[in-house]
């Protein structure tokens, strides 16, 4: 298993846990951004820059991507991708991302798309909360425990 995080849009407290996770658990966690983002060293934390462009950074991922890596990501259309190869999606938010319910997620993106296109004001989601981080936090080490847990039985 490997992480890789759509890290544009990522929040920095997010990527602080993710750090964390991947030295601990010695799982390895790429970033993956059009833009310079600073990683501590490690040998489990890379950086891949890839051009600046639409979706540039998800394409890249998917291609990436193996069966069973995890990714974190709040765009639907690249966590739909994702769990079509394999992988599991987990938002910054905490929000996993399943074959169960992608499909009625990406409804309700493509839904408030067509609102906001047609000048209507949909408003941004809220700021993270504590209650977010620690939503993230919980199923991200259930899913390496998972995970861990398989390598070893």
């Amino acid at each position: 298993m490997k992480i890789w995080v759509d890290a544009d849009a990522c929040p920095v407290v997010i990527k602080e846990i993710l750090f964390r996770a991947a030295e601990r658990t010695e799982i390895q966690l790429t970033l993956v951004a059009n833009q310079t983002i600073r990683i501590p060293k490690s040998r489990y934390i890379q950086f891949l820059r890839v051009a600046s462009g639409f979706d540039v950074a998800d394409n890249e991922i998917v291609k990436k991507l193996s069966v069973n890596d995890l990714v974190i990501t709040s765009d639907i259309p690249l966590a739909d991708e994702v769990i079509e190869k394999g992988g599991h999606v987990l938002s910054p938010r905490g929000e996993l991302f399943t074959a169960e319910n992608i499909k009625a997620r990406l409804n309700v993106r493509d839904f408030m798309d067509t609102l906001r296109a047609s000048g209507i004001n949909t408003g941004g989601p809220p700021a993270l909360s504590q209650g977010d981080r620690k939503l993230f936090a919980n199923h991200l080490d259930k899913l390496l425990t998972a995970y861990k847990n398989n390598q070893s039985g």
